[in-house]
């Protein structure tokens, strides 16, 4: 009898196991199955695929900048609701410009702090100085003591091609290490955040937010050719959203270079200044405005008091659109300088840079499709915008 029940229990066991195991290989239990939670059978690649030839740039570029772009926080101190002294902390990017610890930022990311920390890429953190600042194109130089740093690769701002690839490297809301891509969009003349002119700015679709200002746009081979700088917003929001839209614009680097070499001169930037907001005209945009000529910078905006101003240049008087761009027309063209043709900023940048200010330059424009020529005493940047 023992035998039987022994046997009996085996069976039932036996049977049990069968159920589970075996009738449900096809994807359920039975009687027994899940509907709502059927057996799984992924499809795994074998190997690791390849990667476009695209996203190999985009690893090498990475890769390459990466050790060089370091995250920025300012610690100021401010007034809270009852007048009491409280820390406010602010945060930007820069990037290392040589084995002594120079580092290149942006004014605005350490304007009025009293302590400041640079974390490089491998997580170390040091104490910064601030060595050198140019409110008016928005730079500051720093410097660290540090070993073993990493110094970036600078290329030039000359001839970039509205449409070739850039990519931005920073810290956007502080998440350290971010890259965004994108293309450079267009090319010209902004204020800056004093309100003081930015010439050739680069204008580029890749995602830059606060957090971003002061880190490096680069090129396709990872080299810098800008300083992340600004963010375009809505000026019909009664609260701007101070985030990408698609719009966001860098210093061009020579102007970096050219303002490192006055601290390295004379301790202080000593950029000549014509005082002037400008838009490049080829022959369309000429045409469309009867201006007399195919090509030539119209000046938009003279600054008051400026050098171009007192010489009696004139600014746009009348608002368009140029897209969805606000433009004033109206203004003076200038087509020559020094007796050299202007067709571009980039031709006005290269004639200033061979100049001081106190310099004293022939600025041949046309007003009502009269020629003119004025006399105009360079300025310093930013003596009138400050």
């Amino acid at each position: 009898m023992n035998f039987r029940r022994i046997a009996l229990v085996l069976l039932l066991v036996g049977g049990f196991w069968f159920v589970l195991s075996h009738l449900g290989t096809d994807g359920g239990f039975g009687v027994f199955a899940n509907p709502a939670n059927p057996q799984l059978e992924l499809t795994e690649v074998s190997t690791q695929p390849k990667y476009l030839p695209q996203e190999q740039n985009n690893i090498a570029v990475y890769k390459r900048a990466m050790p060089s772009v370091v995250n920025i926080t300012s610690t100021s101190v401010g007034l809270d609701f009852f007048y009491g002294l409280v820390p406010q902390q602010g945060q930007g990017s820069g990037f290392i410009l040589d084995k002594a610890g120079h580092i290149l930022t942006n004014y605005h990311v350490v304007a009025g702090a009293q302590n400041i920390e640079v974390q490089t890429w491998d997580k170390h953190r040091y104490k910064a100085v601030v060595i050198g600042r140019d409110r008016t194109h928005d730079l500051a130089l720093l410097q660290i003591h540090a070993p073993n740093l990493h110094p970036a690769v600078l290329a030039d701002s000359r001839n970039l091609q509205v449409g070739q690839i850039v990519y931005a490297i920073g810290n956007p809301f502080g998440l350290n290490g971010t890259m965004t891509s994108g293309i450079i969009s267009a090319i010209r003349s902004v204020r800056g955040p004093v309100g003081a002119p930015i010439e050739n700015a680069i204008q580029t679709d890749a995602a830059i937010n606060p957090g971003n200002s002061g880190g490096p746009l680069l090129n396709s081979q990872g080299e810098v050719i800008g300083i992340n700088s600004l963010i375009a917003t809505n000026p019909n929001d009664q609260v701007p959203v101070e985030q990408s839209a698609g719009i966001g614009f860098a210093i061009p680097i020579d102007t970096a270079k050219a303002v490192l070499k006055d601290f390295q001169k004379y301790g202080h930037p000593m950029r000549p200044s014509l005082g002037v907001v400008t838009l490049p005209i080829g022959p369309y945009l000429a045409q469309q405005m009867n201006l007399g000529a195919q090509y030539g910078v119209l000046i938009e905006q003279v600054i008051p008091g400026g050098p171009a101003a007192r010489a009696g240049l004139h600014g746009g008087s009348q608002t368009a659109y140029l897209g969805n761009q606000q433009i004033e027309i109206g203004g003076d063209l200038i087509i020559a300088m020094d007796g050299q043709q202007v067709a571009s900023q980039q031709d006005i940048s290269d004639i200033m840079n061979s100049h001081q200010p106190g310099d004293v330059i022939t600025v041949t424009v046309l007003r009502d499709g009269r020629r003119m020529v004025f006399h105009v005493k360079l300025g310093v940047a930013g003596e009138q915008e400050v």
